[in-house]
Order: C-alpha cells, then structure tokens, then sequence
C-alpha cells in the first residue's frame, strides 16, 4: 500500500504542474513583495510537513515544497513585471521545480529504469522550457507586428492626407484673390496645415 504522506507530496507536485499564474497580470509592488511573503511562509509549513516523513518520500517532499515556493515567487513576480520575458521566466521556474520532484520520485527506481527516468525528467524539463521560449519569441513578435501595423497604418494616413491637401491645393489655383485666399485657408485647416 501506498504511504498516504507519499501520496500527499506526490500531489504538491502535480500542483506544480498544475498551477498557471496564481496571481492576476500587472499586480502592484506591494502585492507582489505580499505574495513573497506568503510562499515563504507556505513553504515553512510545507518542510514542517516533510520533516515527518522518511526516506525518499521525504526528499520528494523537500523538493516538491522548494519548487512550490520558487514557483509561487516567480509567478509573483511575472504578474508584477507583466513581461513576456518575467512570464517566461516563471514557466521556467515551473519547468526547473518540476524537474527536481521528478528527478527527486527517480530515486524510488534503480537500475536502467532509474536511467530512464532521470532521462525522462530532463527531457520533460528541455520541452518545457523551449515551450516557454517559443511562447515569450512570439508574443514579443506579436507586439512588434501590432506596433509596425500602427506605424504603417499612420504612415499610410499621413501620405493620403499629404496627397488629399494638394489636391485642395490644386483646386484652389484656378481661382482668382479672396476667393483662392479663403480656399487655401479652408484646405489647411482641414488637413491641419499651418
């Protein structure tokens, strides 16, 4: 049968998994250095759980609240920064906490089958993070996009009304005195000339 306390932590480390920015986008300092605070806290309680436990469940336990605190800081700090890079930078803390229960839970097998399974956690470890950098490289590439689209629209505006203007202008020739004056007049302020 299985130790429920092995169970328990193997939980805590699904949990890792499992959580996807516990903190809404863009929060303020204060809830930020709040949110530090209590994942330190959380994991002072976390290691008193583990302290009862024995053997590898015990280790799997440490590693599984170390990675939840370092988790919880990073996703706190990417909900502050409100980056792709600071979101990223979270994924990967994500992806490394993962990686050391894995690695830690592989210690519960020997042999080829312990090769394996340290392999597979790195592998895992290696997808998540190029996951995470793929994500960031496009959301960066969708801001720019958005940001050259904004700038070509405004540039394609100002040229028609560049071309709009002299046309005004163009008209305004074959009149003669007050009138090309007042038509002229009427065509800056229309295009917003001075």
């Amino acid at each position: 049968m299985i130790n429920t306390k092995l169970t328990a932590a193997l939980f805590a480390a699904a949990g890792l998994t499992l959580a996807v920015g516990a903190y809404a986008e863009g929060t303020t300092k204060d809830s930020r250095d709040i949110a530090v605070k209590n994942a330190a806290t959380q994991y002072k309680a976390d290691q008193a759980t583990c302290s009862a436990m024995s053997g590898n469940a015990k280790d799997v336990c440490v590693q599984a609240a170390k990675g939840k605190e370092q988790v919880a800081k990073a996703d706190a700090e990417a909900a502050y920064r409100n980056t792709p890079a600071a979101r990223e930078s979270a994924r990967v803390a994500r992806a490394n906490a993962n990686y050391g229960v894995a690695k830690e839970k592989c210690d519960d097998v020997a042999g080829n089958a312990q090769d394996v399974c340290v392999k597979e956690a790195k592998a895992a470890l290696v997808r998540a993070k190029a996951d995470a950098k793929v994500d960031r490289v496009a959301t960066d590439a969708k801001a720019q996009a958005v940001e050259t689209m904004a700038d070509a629209r405004k540039e394609a505006s100002d040229d028609k009304r560049d071309a709009d203007y002299k046309v005004a202008l163009e008209k305004c020739d074959i009149l003669t005195d007050a009138r090309k004056d007042t038509c002229v007049k009427e065509a800056k302020n229309r295009y917003a000339r001075s």
